[in-house]
């Protein structure tokens, strides 16, 4: 049965990164890829902070931050979108921009999980 709810939660998720793509385009277009920095950044700060305040504080069951954790923010993330927006950049001839593309999704990414795990220990009230 954990499979379907895994399923379930991974449409949950699928339908809110396309929606977040929707919101991001209608802004404005631009080369850049901004909604899939903005997913990635957004689910590395989901994962981050459940993955403390759920997992390592006990508060909820493994089977559930699995559901969620590997459902719904597996299937809101894109490592494979980042992978081909970055190399369109480059056969684009946009080298500057998909080297900021990477070097932006690595270090906020890195750095959204840092703080979401942070905001998890803060909310608990306990120090790690």
């Amino acid at each position: 049965m954990l499979y379907v709810y895994v399923g379930l939660a991974g449409a949950v998720g699928a339908l809110a990164r396309y929606g977040l793509g929707l919101l991001v385009d209608s802004l404005g277009s631009s080369v850049f890829p901004v909604a899939t920095l903005l997913t990635n950044l957004i689910g590395s700060f989901l994962l981050g902070w459940l993955t403390h305040m759920f997992l390592r504080t006990g508060k909820l069951s493994p089977q559930f931050v699995t559901i969620v954790g590997t459902g719904m923010i597996g299937s809101f993330t894109t490592f494979s979108t980042f992978s081909v927006e970055t190399i369109r950049l480059l056969e684009e001839s946009r080298i500057g921009l998909a080297l900021l593309y990477v070097f932006l999704s690595i270090t906020l990414g890195l750095g959204s999980s840092w703080l979401g795990y942070r905001v998890g220990v803060r909310r608990k009230g306990g120090v790690n």
